[in-house]
């Protein structure tokens, strides 16, 4: 709806708030806080809270120069902006937590620090490198982003090199080193970016924080410019943005939140769900509506997400216990196709099948872009990619290269942008669409897609996304919607990465999904030690894998197909199990123990057996100890088996300019080689193989295993 729409429209109820629910009403006109927003997927929070914020705007109650709309990507703030333009509150801020902050930072930082603002950092690897260096510590290219994004939670858990170490016992081994190394590479790190004059990411915020608090001045200057907060996916906010938020309100209530525990699913990075469970006891006067209609998903899709919670707290533990318990969706749609759950002999079986019933949706119907493949680890995308490709099925990999960041996309906009000028002063000037067609056609776009596929193809789908968008915008912001007006949209959402549909099969992990849907989604991979991942070893870590499975599940709007393979490899050993999370879901299985009720986790032993398996007497060494016999004992491994790990870890080794004891050492390799291991659980349980090393060269330890095998 446009402006000139709601000008003419009959009352202002009708207007904004007439295609809504009785939910979706009742938040969008309680417009005074404390406000909290319950939303479960698929369930039009984001309708909600933007149609809120349009009817406060129109109605006199918010100033929009005094509103700031949150959230936690630059997509989804990009997304609500383009919301609230289309209802007539386009002076609204929208931004993520960052760029909010950078925003007061850069102005407030000449007045409370003095000087010019540091340079803010991109990427931290080559500053974490230096620092690594500076300790005469071997890194690589894994070990370098393992240890950012430990960094990055320290950072949001509010944490600093002097506490790192006593709040972090629980963290493992962050790119294979101890902790009290991590702790003093986190302060090199910060030492370099002080040599280098430059912040980063976590800085912005953590800076803004302390002028907030030091400065009184600042601090009424800002709560005085915004009078009205909403933050989106409140349940993914860390300490830090909590704080952040504290100090923006400074003890008043204007404040409406939005969120869904059971979507929980970025605990690594900081999120806690805690400040949104906690949200009725910090403020009991709170009005709470609860957003239950699914909008999105048939009644066969919402049952099983519902049915993977049942039983399941979606959040810590609190004082009310109802306050914690899982959202239940209420499916709003007509009934769609059962789910479907399959088990094939192998990984390329997997993936091959899975291609088959996305070429039957495709011949049926189904645009290829409303088809995703949802996978656990990015590595599992390779086989897809295959297959899809083998089958002649074109293909976007979600986390590859950015839309606009392609040649085809520059420069389809650099022409876009020449165009502006001729075309203002043309007396009778084409419509938007046909406008656009005819410029990018000159970059290779036609009305017909190419039959080939490869680099041709992709660049057509790039174009052809952009003239889809322009037909799009049209019929959303009327026939006045100017080439000029398209050209200032694509540079808004090129900074903020808020990329048109592109016609192609998506492939992406889990985590990348969070706030998409598709048609047709296949869950894939759904075996034990992928799903969950190996490496969740505690009740709190299982539970976080069960909601992302659940996010996997709610992002299918009709089609959903959850899949498992028993073995790795053609011929391997079928040793696989399906995931635990679907037992009691899939047919003729129950639900067990360990999704019901307590969880209980398999743990690998602290260490290996101190006698040695062959002669009996007593293991003397950490490395006899790791292998399970003594050095005098005889190995049990074939040569072959072992070469070929020896060989695999040199090639790692020189690939990451490493010594090869840094990839595994020679007791570790030995261990493998005996024991043989056929699953990543199997691995894991493996003296000297721990999480980051499992999750770096797991698959690979298992495709060499295997490999040698058949030789």
């Amino acid at each position: 709806m446009t402006t000139e729409q709601f000008d003419g429209a009959a009352s202002l109820e009708d207007r904004i708030l007439g295609g809504l629910d009785a939910e979706q009403r009742e938040v969008a006109s309680t417009l005074s806080g404390p406000l909290c927003v319950l939303a479960g997927a698929g369930t039009g929070k984001t309708r909600a809270i933007t149609h809120r914020i349009a009817y406060g705007v129109h109605s006199g109650v918010y100033s929009p120069q005094r509103l700031l709309a949150v959230t936690f990507t630059a997509r989804a703030a990009a997304e609500m902006r383009s919301r609230l333009r289309d209802l007539g509150a386009g002076n609204v801020q929208a931004r993520t937590f960052h760029a909010a902050a950078l925003r007061q930072l850069q102005f407030f930082w000449p007045q409370a620090v003095g000087g010019t603002l540091p340079n803010l950092l991109d990427h931290k690897a080559q500053m974490l490198a230096e620092a690594a260096r500076r300790l005469r510590l071997s890194t690589d290219r894994a070990s370098i982003r393992d240890l950012a994004s430990e960094i990055e939670w320290a950072k949001v858990s509010m944490l600093t090199p002097a506490n790192y170490l006593e709040n972090a016992q629980d963290r493992g081994a962050p790119g294979g080193f101890d902790l009290t190394a991590v702790a003093r590479v986190f302060q090199s790190y910060e030492d370099v970016k002080t040599d280098r004059n430059v912040i980063d990411f976590e800085d912005v915020l953590l800076i803004t924080v302390g002028i907030l608090q030091e400065d009184e001045k600042v601090a009424a200057t800002v709560r005085e410019q915004y009078r009205h907060f909403v933050v989106d996916e409140y349940q993914d906010v860390s300490p830090l943005q909590q704080r952040l938020l504290e100090l923006w309100l400074g003890g008043r209530d204007e404040l409406c939140v939005v969120g869904d525990a059971s979507q929980t699913i970025y605990s690594f990075t900081g999120a806690s769900p805690k400040h949104l469970l906690e949200f009725k006891a910090r403020y009991p006067q709170a009005n709470v509506v609860k957003l239950i209609r699914d909008y999105r998903s048939t009644p066969q899709v919402v049952k099983l997400a519902n049915d993977l919670l049942a039983g399941r707290r979606s959040g810590g533990p609190v004082a009310d216990a109802a306050w914690a318990s899982p959202l239940q969706l209420v499916a709003q749609r007509p009934a769609g196709p059962a789910p479907q759950f399959t088990e094939c002999a192998d990984d390329e079986a997997e993936a091959a099948t899975v291609a088959q019933k996305i070429k039957a949706l495709l011949d049926a119907g189904t645009p290829a872009s409303e088809v995703a493949v949802l996978f656990r680890t990015n590595g599992q995308s390779e086989a897809y990619e295959q297959a899809l490709a083998a089958a002649g099925i074109g293909y976007q990999l979600r986390g590859g290269e950015r839309f606009f960041a392609r040649k085809e996309v520059r420069d389809a906009i650099l022409q876009l942008r020449a165009a502006t000028r001729a075309v203002a002063e043309t007396d009778s000037p084409q419509p938007l669409g046909q406008l656009v067609r005819d410029i990018v056609s000159s970059l290779g776009y036609t009305d017909a897609a190419p039959h080939s596929g490869g680099a041709l193809r992709e660049r057509w789908e790039s174009l052809a996304a952009l003239v889809a968008l322009a037909d799009e915008l049209v019929q959303v912001r009327g026939t006045q919607f100017s080439l000029a007006d398209f050209v200032n949209e694509l540079q808004e959402r090129s900074l903020a990465q808020h990329a048109p549909t592109v016609q192609g099969v998506t492939l992406a992990s889990l985590h990348a999904a969070k706030g998409l849907e598709w048609d047709a989604v296949f869950l894939v991979g759904l075996s034990e030690g992928l799903m969950p991942i190996s490496f969740a070893d505690s009740p709190e870590s299982v539970d976080e894998e069960r909601r992302l499975l659940y996010v996997g599940i709610t992002r299918a709007r009709e089609h959903l197909s959850l899949s498992w393979s028993t073995a790795r490899t053609p011929g391997g050993r079928a040793n696989r199990k399906p995931s635990r999370f679907l037992d009691g879901l899939r047919p003729d299985s129950v639900a067990s123990s360990s999704t019901r009720g307590k969880v209980t986790v398999t743990r690998r032993k602290a260490a290996a057996p101190a006698m040695c398996r062959v002669c009996g007497s007593m293991l003397g060494t950490g490395a006899e100890r790791k292998v399970g016999r003594c050095n005098s004992c005889p190995p049990g491994y074939e040569e072959q088996t072992f070469d070929a790990l020896r060989n695999w870890r040199r090639e790692v080794a020189l690939s990451a300019e490493v010594p090869a004891f840094v990839v595994f050492t020679d007791a570790t390799l030995t261990a493998i080689a005996e024991a043989r291991p056929a699953s990543l659980e199997e691995l894991a349980r493996l003296a000297g193989v721990g999480p980051a090393k499992l999750e770096r060269y797991g698959e690979d330890v298992l495709r060499v295993l295997t490999e040698s095998t058949s030789l």
